[in-house]
């Protein structure tokens, strides 16, 4: 190519040096675009590169329990039925009882025979005891009630080491021995059948050695 017919400028690569060759061939000016793709190719694939891996970390740490399907509806619906069924049907246990409520004083006097004795015993120290008990027997609606200091010409051995306040009754005189032992306050289990008061005239003997809660 002649000097006439080159489009560019002379530069330092146009002067001559010993032989008459050039010292280097003048280029174009590189556009913006070639320069920057190697850039945008390098990024995308570390972009790719990345999202892969978070992508399988990710995928790889799931818990395969929490993965699995809960129970069906129906069975749990069935499970609670039940378990509503049980805590509301009634128990053969809770029966209402077939107890009898305990008597009161007024129903145990009023089915005493109002003819019946009662004899009181004091075989404490408290001064009185006999008397006073039995004027509460009187006062309680049992009229034919007496106290002497003299026990009785019976076996008192049981009465006396038990040291408890305790009624006998002649056969058939329950009823007259539950009515004097509600009104004085002595424990049901402490009224016996004795065949010392079968015998004698009196259906019941009180034997008191503290005074009476009733």
């Amino acid at each position: 190519m002649t000097k006439s017919g080159y489009p560019y400028p002379p530069d330092e690569f146009d002067v001559a040096v010993p032989g008459g060759a050039p010292v280097g061939v003048h280029r174009a000016p590189r556009s913006g675009w070639s320069s920057a793709w190697p850039f945008l190719l390098v990024a995308v694939v570390c972009a790719a590169v990345a999202w892969g891996g978070i992508t399988l970390l990710s995928g790889g740490g799931d818990d395969p329990a929490e993965a699995q399907p809960s129970s069906s509806p129906s069975a749990s619906a069935s499970s609670s039925a039940s378990g509503s069924a049980s805590e509301t049907s009634p128990s053969p246990s809770a029966s209402p009882s077939a107890e009898t409520p305990e008597q009161s004083v007024a129903d145990l006097v009023a089915a005493a025979d109002p003819a019946a004795k009662y004899m009181v015993y004091n075989l404490g120290t408290v001064q009185g005891l006999a008397g006073d008990s039995s004027e509460s027997l009187v006062s309680g609606g049992l009229g034919g009630s007496e106290f002497t200091a003299t026990p009785p010409e019976a076996d008192l051995s049981a009465v006396t080491a038990a040291g408890a306040n305790v009624v006998w009754y002649g056969q058939g005189r329950d009823k007259e021995a539950k009515a004097a032992a509600a009104i004085l306050g002595i424990p049901e289990a402490n009224v016996v059948e004795n065949a010392a008061v079968t015998s004698s005239p009196q259906a019941v003997w009180v034997f008191l050695f503290t005074a009476p809660t009733g």
